[in-house]
């Protein structure tokens, strides 16, 4: 999907009676009526809605209570007919001198310190030493910077293939994987890749790197890129470039070997259930991009590792993003 100005005005007013102030951590306000920018259907209109809503105010309910950020983020939820699911996301180009110096303002977790010990003093990034930086709305507000936009961004759920679905669903696909997968993306995770909008990167780039420990930020389809907040401990290995998946996603099509399926993988795997807990490698994301851990999330630092057994049957479906689209700048 290219990149498109979506219009905010029609959005205004719906979302602004639920968007109050929270002092208290990080509050998530779903909306399940489409409206003209959506994915597709209304969730409401679906004779399951109350299933399809509770499960993802479920999904929701693990990042209010693992980040402590006094933000709220608003989420429009779609059905949708296509892939399994989708998401588009408001984002800015920053300096990166203003980004990193928030980063920094805002860090306190062992794994902050170490990823913030790697990125150098600025003022350009270190990912292509561009003076600027991609950041997603909810990123922004998150390390304290202003983004003053009514939604940050929509996402798009296919419901005829998950478990809890609409009716007559092939229930192949885990519904709560697929909504923490996109709301992983609208708060801040993904690539630039492999088109940056104003040639910079995203926070998540700054994490890129090849097995050797040097920084990865290219389009060769034969190159292989971890995330990894040292360059050394490589927690998960990216989509290879040559399958059409996302470039900020985890690779999984095959899974490397000894990998078990993960939320952010890039292709879903056929009756997975894989779930976030305080120690995946999308919170350690979250975390080191500008997300506050809550005291009782705070994991050991970098004790993740690529583990599991087997090799799990990939899905044919693809998890179609909107990557980098409805940019705000």
């Amino acid at each position: 999907m290219g990149f498109r100005l979506i219009p905010l005005m029609s959005l205004a007013i719906a979302l602004a009676a639920g968007t109050p102030a929270h002092a208290n951590g990080l509050v998530i306000n779903p909306t399940f009526v489409s409206t003209d920018l959506s994915f597709g259907t209304s969730i409401a209109s679906d004779p399951n809605a109350a299933a399809i809503e509770s499960t993802i105010n479920s999904a929701i309910a693990f990042y209010e209570t693992t980040f402590s950020n006094s933000i709220t983020v608003n989420i429009e939820f779609d059905e949708m007919t296509t892939g399994l699911g989708a998401s588009s996301t408001f984002f800015e180009n920053v300096s990166y001198k203003d980004y990193l110096a928030a980063l920094t303002a805002n860090a306190t977790s062992a794994n902050d310190a170490i990823a913030l010990s790697h990125l150098g003093p600025g003022p350009n990034n270190p990912v292509n030493s561009d003076a600027t930086i991609n950041v997603k709305t909810a990123n922004l507000r998150a390390v304290g910077i202003s983004a003053g936009v009514p939604l940050d961004g929509l996402i798009g759920l296919n419901t005829h293939l998950t478990d809890v679905g609409s009716s007559g669903t092939t229930g192949q696909y885990s519904l709560f994987a697929t909504v923490e997968h996109e709301i992983n993306e609208v708060l801040g995770i993904g690539s630039a890749l492999p088109n940056p909008p104003s040639t910079a990167p995203f926070p998540e780039d700054l994490f890129r790197y090849d097995s050797s420990g040097n920084r990865s930020f290219t389009t060769n389809s034969s190159a292989q890129a971890y995330f990894s907040i040292d360059g050394t401990t490589l927690l998960k290995q990216f989509d290879n470039q040559n399958d059409t998946g996302d470039f900020g996603d985890w690779q999984s099509n095959p899974l490397p070997s000894g990998a078990l399926p993960a939320v952010q993988d890039a292709f879903g795997t056929v009756g997975a259930h894989a779930t976030l807990t305080s120690g995946s490698p999308e919170v350690t994301a979250l975390d080191v991009i500008g997300y506050t851990l809550a005291p009782a999330a705070t994991p050991e630092p970098m004790t993740l590792v690529l583990s599991g057994t087997g090799l799990a049957v990939i899905a044919a479906f693809r998890r179609r993003k909107g990557r980098c689209s409805g940019a705000t700048s």
